[in-house]
């Protein structure tokens, strides 16, 4: 009796360890005497106990390595860029990607390694960053065919960092600042030229309003001053004496309104009984004398031109 719960217990120990589970998204190698003998998908599997034994585990998870490589640009700046990849094992390649690769981080950096240095010393600084998308392609595109005979399918390649030395970084800042004050300068200098030339425009239009306005002024005053003249005829009053009244009367009219202002400067004008009558006579005599003089220069000038 003790004989066969020894056997039982024996047979039951070694079924025991041929019962093994594998997860979900996972597919265990199963190596018998040291040579592959299968895969076994998720679930609760069985094996030959003491010659059959798990060898390895595979995830067919998508899975994310993250590289940072440094390189030379076109111009000379050395930049560090983060490459992130993210790629999986194709479930009918198992076996390739178990057996034909040591330590595929290591081979899928290298690879990282090649692409990235073959193609950013193409670029210049600013273009790296503006091509980025290209990179990630050339990455992708590159990695995934020398990739596919070892069992694993590149899903994407991102570059999430751009890196370059602190100071391309600060002198990239002020050159940016520089150019930013030269267009608010530019913006600055066309504002102030709009400004003076409207304010060109405005006074410009301004005085034309006040010399039209003045002009307008003079001809009502000269019209006021012909009908004036014209009632006073009518009255019997000559035109000289007529003028007279009329000066006189302006010269009592400004008076007074400079009376009427206790900031205004005073000036003194003859005062006389006389006084209109001298000031017109005054004003009458230089016109007669300017007529004069215009009518001996159209003379002189007359014969000059019949000799020609």
């Amino acid at each position: 009796m003790i004989g066969t719960y020894i056997f039982i217990f024996i047979v039951v120990v070694l079924i025991a360890s041929g019962l093994f589970t594998v997860k979900q998204q996972t597919i265990a190698i199963i190596e018998r005497f040291g040579k592959f003998q299968s895969t076994r998908n998720s679930g609760l599997q069985l094996k030959i106990p003491l010659v059959d034994k798990v060898s390895g585990r595979v995830s067919l998870r998508v899975q994310q390595l993250d590289v940072i490589v440094e390189t030379k640009t076109k111009d000379d700046v050395f930049v560090h860029l983060k490459i992130s990849v993210q790629f999986l094992i194709r479930p009918d390649h198992v076996y390739d990607a178990f057996y034909k690769l040591q330590n595929p981080h290591e081979q899928i950096t290298a690879f990282i390694f090649d692409v990235v240095r073959a193609e950013v010393p193409k670029m210049i600084l600013d273009d790296v960053f503006e091509k980025k998308e290209e990179i990630a392609l050339a990455i992708q595109r590159d990695l995934k065919q020398a990739m596919l005979d070892y069992g694993y399918d590149i899903i994407k390649a991102l570059v999430t960092d751009i890196d370059p030395d602190e100071k391309v970084k600060i002198a990239m800042n002020r050159i940016n600042a520089a150019d930013r004050e030269k267009i608010a300068a530019q913006h600055e200098g066309d504002a102030q030229r709009i400004l003076i030339v409207e304010r060109a425009k405005a006074e410009a239009e301004s005085k034309r309003l006040q010399g039209k306005g003045i002009a307008d002024q003079r001809r009502e005053i000269a019209r006021g001053l012909e009908e004036s003249v014209v009632v006073l005829n009518r009255a019997g009053i000559n035109s000289q004496e007529a003028s007279a009244l009329i000066i006189i009367t302006q010269h009592y009219d400004t008076l007074q309104s400079i009376g009427a202002d206790t900031k205004s400067n005073l000036i003194l004008l003859p005062n006389n009984p006389n006084a209109a009558s001298t000031m017109l006579n005054d004003m009458v005599t230089s016109l007669v004398a300017a007529n004069k003089i215009n009518e001996s220069s159209h003379e002189i000038e007359t014969p000059k031109k019949s000799k020609k």
